[in-house]
């Protein structure tokens, strides 16, 4: 380790490694919070770098200590490594960024994210459609503590997550192609969400209310007794809606034990996510009243041994429910029933890694799978099953598959150069007997002290969801002979850090074939699933953020200035089709935040965002046709005034500060100004 500062008291600031074991944190013997310079940083984030200070509470003692460091371990590749040494776009969204942020779920925090698009289809974390570098929402992997949550049936539902914002640690982001480090779903990326597991004996609270009947309460308790630490958590969220049929109930309920020994850390979680909302225009605005009730229920275990050779296994279990009104109250007079869907996924996994001479190799299989019940999605059933909890309503069909995967990567880490090259060998139930190849390289290289030169080359598969398949409704119809999608990626960039300021510049292209949409070729059509051609992405990303206190000292009123900007040219073979998804993507997006003090305890942070969407949607409004109409670009801004005190934080937040008029996806407008206050707490005991 080099150039460890002390600060002050038990102060510490590490400001390098040196690319050998960790073991220097055992010899601390202190609870040690570790900051990140993030490889693409989110555009409102306070980054928690060596920099940047974050403050923690012994438990028994209140003593503070401030540990910081500029790196720690993402999954940027299959063994875990250091942040600054991986070789691609890595984001790392913080607990203290998070709190920050005016965000009320993961899928408003994730709106600042570089490179991501999220389209909105209801507040409050009901339902969102999120894709990575102009990719689809059924593209990318959505992982829990590393545990693969994607949805089989649809990924509209692969953010029905057991946990509150108040639950989470961290968030890593994984732009582009990752088949090779999470599997097939990982088409254009991955997002893995951290929760927190601490050692220590805290009680945490948040309350807030605001307009449109919203209210949130979460609670949090972390125990440890001995080597087993845990917390359980409970939130709920509601609203009348900012809009006809845009009311919700959710509920998060969920449990993480983490149990230390010498031979291995084990690690359990469980959670249950119940979601209740009306679904305005949702997944036609020809029928604005529609209602969706959903269930997730989550079980996994794992472990991670300790020694030359460290073991992985993992076993994992998660159960979706829906059922879908298309008429949430006086139904037509050919509307049959509602429908009704439980997905089921079961899966294992174990890794094998060791570092020798020449680097670092893991290797590992992975099993996965996928079936659903449905009385609409799949074939035939040999006999009807009856629905739990709905007298007299069965499903008739149904669907299963099974993905087997082996994978072997190797890390070079040097002193200046990392390489990260790997194997996917993927194995489907649904394809042909073949087992297809999915190959991987990262490469950087570091000049001089702050910059870093990096390239990578992926390729990368994605199957259809059982709803691209089998979908059959008054508006849809779905394609049971679809080929999966494919697709082979490059990148270059460059990347630069400072102890007060940061930023990167990327260029990319992603070659998709065999892409999947739901298109028409009229207004008044069914929309249908099929194979487009081909769809091309070629874009530049990049992002700049300067900490002025860094250089000015603490007492500068301003805290960060951060802008950012994403661009994305599409190349597609579509045939003259309108498209619901895939050739909507995001062209333009600019971000910019501001957060500066106003008086000792109190700060803000300003958040403005501009977009620009290629595409169209179709329109309808009372007593006239339905049309066609252009995605026009739209700007918000989000305000977020906080007052801080030793265990309590109060705030006030308003989103869409000057009521702008947009729409994410289809014809579903989104809230105007929307205003919300509270408070948060946290004592030991």
């Amino acid at each position: 380790m080099k150039k460890v500062e002390k600060i002050a008291g038990q102060a510490l600031r590490f400001r390098r490694f040196a690319r050998k074991n960790f073991a220097v944190f055992c010899s601390l013997h202190k609870v040690v919070n570790i900051g990140v310079i993030t490889a693409s940083t989110l555009l409102f984030a306070l980054p928690d770098t060596a920099q940047a200070q974050e403050v923690i509470k012994h438990a028994a003692s209140e003593e503070e200590t401030s540990v910081s460091l500029d790196e720690v371990e993402v999954t940027a590749s299959r063994a875990p490594m250091a942040l600054n040494q991986a070789a691609r776009i890595v984001t790392v969204i913080s607990a203290r960024e998070i709190a920050a942020a005016p965000v009320t779920s993961i899928q408003d925090l994730l709106e600042y994210a570089a490179g991501v698009d999220v389209r909105q289809r209801g507040e409050g974390g009901t339902q969102a459609d999120i894709s990575i570098r102009g990719g689809t929402f059924d593209q990318i992997a959505v992982l829990l503590n590393g545990v693969n949550l994607s949805n089989p049936q649809t990924g509209h539902y692969s953010f029905d997550i057991p946990v509150n914002l108040s639950d989470i640690e961290r968030i890593e982001i994984i732009s582009g192609p990752a088949s090779r480090i999470f599997g097939a779903s990982a088409f254009a990326g991955a997002i893995n969400i951290i929760t927190k597991a601490k050692a220590e004996k805290v009680i945490t609270t948040d309350v807030s209310a605001g307009m449109h009947e919203w209210w949130k309460l979460e609670a949090g308790i972390n125990h440890q007794s001995g080597n087993f630490s845990q917390r359980l958590s409970a939130g709920y969220n509601s609203s009348g809606g900012y809009t006809d049929n845009t009311d919700f109930k959710i509920l998060n309920l969920f449990w993480q034990g983490v149990a230390r020994t010498d031979e291995a850390d084990l690690s359990f979680q469980a959670g249950i996510n119940d979601k209740g909302y009306g679904a305005n225009s949702f997944y036609s605005a020809a029928y604005p009243n529609q209602y969706d009730k959903t269930r997730r229920y989550f079980l996994s275990a794992g472990a991670e041994t300790k020694g030359r050779i460290r073991f992985t296994p993992k076993l994992y279990w998660t159960r979706h429910t829906d059922r879908f009104e298309l008429f949430r109250d006086n139904p037509a007079s050919w509307y049959t029933g509602h429908n009704y869907h439980e997905s089921q996924v079961f899966g294992s996994s174990i890794n094998a890694s060791t570092s020798w001479a020449l680097g670092q190799t893991t290797a590992g299989t992975e099993f996965r799978n996928e079936g659903i019940r449905s009385n609409v999605l799949g074939t035939d059933l040999k006999q009807p099953q009856e629905v739990p909890s709905s007298d007299g309503i069965f499903f008739t069909k149904g669907a299963n598959r099974s993905n087997l995967s082996f994978f072997l990567e190797h890390n070079i880490l040097l002193k200046r150069f990392t390489l990260s090259a790997g194997l996917l060998a993927n194995y489907h139930t649904d394809l042909d007997n073949k087992i297809r190849l999915y190959p991987g390289i990262d490469a950087s290289y570091r000049i001089g002290t702050n910059t870093k030169v990096y390239g990578s080359w992926n390729r990368s598969l994605r199957m259809p969801t059982f709803t691209d398949l089998y979908y059959k409704s008054k508006t849809n119809i779905g394609n049971p002979n679809l080929l999966p999608e494919e697709s082979e990626a490059f990148e270059l960039g460059i990347k630069y850090g400072t102890h007060f300021l940061n930023g990167h510049i990327a260029g990319f292209y992603r070659k998709g074939s065999n892409m999947i949409d739901w298109v028409k070729q009229n207004p008044d059509d069914l929309w249908e699933s099929k194979n487009l051609t081909e769809v091309n992405n070629l874009g530049i990303e990049t992002n700049i953020s300067f900490l002025p206190e860094e250089v000015f000292g603490e007492s500068f009123f301003i805290k960060k200035v951060s802008l950012g900007y994403n661009y994305i040219d599409q190349d597609k073979s579509s045939e003259g089709y309108i498209s619901n998804y895939a050739l909507d993507y995001l062209k333009h997006k600019f971000s910019a935040q501001v957060s500066h003090k106003l008086s000792k305890n109190i700060s803000a942070t300003w958040y403005v965002r501009w977009q620009d969407r290629a595409g169209s949607f179709t329109r309808y409004e009372a007593l006239k046709p339905a049309r066609e109409e252009a995605y026009a670009p739209y700007c918000v801004a989000d305000l977020n005034i906080s007052y801080s005190l030793k265990k309590a934080t109060f705030y006030a937040e308003v989103n869409n500060l000057f009521d702008a008029v947009y729409y994410d996806l289809g014809n579903i407008p989104q809230p105007g100004i929307w205003f919300k206050a509270g408070f948060n707490y946290t004592f030991s005991y």
